[in-house]
């Protein structure tokens, strides 16, 4: 390397960083995702949960039983009624890191936000954020721009019956958000579950109530009637200081959908305590039933929620989706199976109904297991090898770290197989070739993936029947023309992969590759468009003259051109994963057995273009 290309590495390279500045450098540190809004994680949604969570504390411990929240495009405005930020401290209380009362037990005993910086974090990243403190009669206030304070005052409040609390409005700085935009039905659910997990709290978001009186109860509830699911039992509900619980089973869903918090936080990945209630289901379960059913038996086709509080709650990351609390777990498995035995005890018929699930569910299991025999022996008689898999070289080894970035895509039918099989990369890349639509899989049993031999081959190809940790490819990908049959079958796929292998979606192996739909080229230049406002733009900036193709599938891309699009620059949108629970309602209603109601919707929304 020349001496002029050098890079020095010297004191002048090293730098320190305020609080302020790490925050707005590093925001993925302190809100995890960015986003637009679109998702429930997204950064947006975080600043709101941090205000609202000190509004939530404060009613833990006893203080304001009511919380307005209004959303006003991009500005937000968080009133709460508990006992307002001590007057001498309101600045350093939201823009000093490390700065709080939630260190102290005596203040708060079961905060969510312990590490003092929440707040911090929302004035950082806030175009604007204002800050006013009501107790006793007297007030502070201050105003912030992107965290670096502006003003500030203090004084007594003209209004001698405005009660004590905290008011506190800020808007996303749209230098670290870009375009952003509250879902109503995002922030509607969030505030759901904080009326679920806080019995008797008033919740007020643009002059629309959220009042739970029976908490978890109300929001298994809620969630069967989200789907009409009918409960085999009444829900069992227990409710104590630092722990509650709440689970029925139905005959109408696959697999176990349960809800997990700490501290009211919605730990989306689960984790100790989730975990933890499990084990002392089973426990219970087996010893009332004087069996040893396995734990799937039990919990299949269950639907429920666990909450619990505690004082030092330790999280996987800033964004709180997982506990990772392990010296709780022996306690909270003990007071589950001591807390469900008696219960059994006392209401026998319910005891029994769920008895009479777990045995059926086993029974399946058995059944299924003899449909798996048959399946491997007739595919062993057929050939050792899959006909629809056009294998690569490289696989994906989790367990020895090799075969990053190997992939198969997933095609519909020869043609456009043929495009990619003619430019992939025989090492890294793979080809499995649906013959026709797959089977919609969503009200059917497991045992269809064996019967059904598209199905079965799939499952096979990727190696995924027992585990993920087999899987053999890095990336499985979604190739699919992009007309509406292209779009029903990736719509299929997806539902196969969070019906059965939720994991796979969970982990980030499934992603959909993005083709172009437009090319418009004149003489000169040539340009791939994936949208009809990249064509129009295109075809401006290469002039009236130029040629615009429509790709309407795969097969009518040619070789020499599909190469780009399967290449390092390849498009591809991951499918992003979401739980049980929430999932239930969509695919329910989009990939479920009411055809009417489907059908009544689609009329009511359809969008006809009118023609010029």
């Amino acid at each position: 390397m020349a001496e002029g290309k050098k890079h020095v590495y010297d004191e002048s390279k090293i730098k320190t960083l305020s609080s302020l500045e790490h925050i707005r450098l590093r925001t993925g540190m302190y809100i995890g995702r960015i986003g637009d809004g679109s998702n429930a994680d997204d950064g947006i949604y975080v600043l709101l949960k941090e205000v609202i969570d000190n509004a939530i504390d404060e009613f833990i411990m006893g203080y304001g039983k009511e919380v307005e929240i209004a959303i006003e495009g991009s500005k937000v405005t968080v009133r709460d009624y508990g006992r307002g930020i001590p007057l001498g401290k309101v600045i350093e209380c939201v823009s000093q890191i490390n700065t709080g009362a939630k260190y102290n037990d005596e203040v708060f005993q079961f905060s969510v936000g312990l590490n003092g910086v929440g707040t911090k974090a929302v004035n950082a990243l806030s175009r604007d954020f204002f800050v006013r403190s009501h107790r006793a009669g007297d007030f502070a206030e201050a105003s912030f721009k992107q965290g670096k304070l502006k003003t500030n005052k203090t004084g007594k409040i003209e209004t001698p019956k405005e009660p004590d609390g905290t008011l506190i409005r800020f808007e996303p700085d749209p230098e670290i958000f870009k375009t952003v935009e509250f879902r109503t039905e995002l922030v509607e659910k969030r505030l759901r579950h904080y009326s679920y997990l806080n019995t008797g709290l008033k919740l007020i978001f643009n002059g629309q109530t959220f009042q739970s009186r029976h908490g978890l109860l109300d929001l298994v509830m809620d969630d069967l009637r989200g789907d009409n699911s009918e409960p085999i039992y009444p829900p069992l509900h227990f409710s104590g200081k630092t722990l509650e619980f709440c689970f029925t089973h139905t005959n109408s869903r696959y697999g176990e959908a349960f809800y997990s918090f700490v501290n009211g936080q919605f730990t989306s990945d689960g984790g100790t305590h989730l975990s933890a209630f499990r084990e002392g289901l089973l426990k219970a379960v087996n010893e009332y039933a004087k069996a040893k059913y396995e734990g799937d038996d039990v919990r299949e086709c269950m639907v429920g929620a666990v909450a619990i509080r505690l004082k030092d709650p330790v999280f996987e990351s800033q964004t709180k989706n997982k506990l990772g609390n392990t010296e709780i777990r022996s306690e909270l498995v003990n007071q589950v199976r001591e807390e469900l035995l008696h219960f059994f005890n006392r209401n026998k018929e319910v005891a029994e109904k769920l008895i009479a699930k777990v045995e059926d569910t086993q029974q399946l299991r058995k059944e299924l297991q003899e449909v798996k025999k048959l399946a491997r022996e007739r595919a062993k008689a057929i050939t050792f090898r899959i006909p629809q898999l056009k294998d690569c070289k490289v696989h994906l080894d989790k367990a020895k770290g090799k075969g990053k970035g190997s992939m198969v895509f997933l095609t519909e039918g020869q043609s456009a197989a043929g495009s990619i099989v003619s430019c992939r990369d025989v090492n890294m890349q793979a080809i499995f070739v649906l013959k026709g639509k797959p089977l919609n899989v969503w009200d059917l049993k497991r045992d269809i993936v064996y019967k059904n031999d598209e199905m079965y081959n799939l499952m096979r190809s990727l190696d995924i029947e027992d585990t993920i940790d087999r899987l053999r490819f890095d990336k499985v990908i979604l190739a699919t023309d992009a007309d509406v049959d292209g779009l029903h079958i990736r719509n299929l796929l997806i539902t196969y992969f969070f019906r059965f292998f939720e994991q796979l979606v969970h982990d980030g192996h499934l992603y959909v590759l993005e083709t172009p739909l437009f090319r418009v080229r004149n003489k000169q230049t040539t340009v791939y468009c994936y949208s009809e406002a990249e064509r129009d733009a295109s075809s401006q900036k290469l002039g009236k003259n130029c040629e615009i193709t429509r790709f309407k599938g795969l097969g009518e891309i040619s070789p020499a051109e599909f190469k780009q699009f399967i290449g390092p620059d390849m498009r591809l949108s991951q499918v992003e994963h979401a739980t049980k629970p929430e999932v239930q309602g969509i695919l329910s209603f989009y990939m479920g057995k009411n055809t009417p109601e489907r059908k009544d919707y689609i009329m009511e929304n359809l969008v006809v273009p009118v023609e010029e």
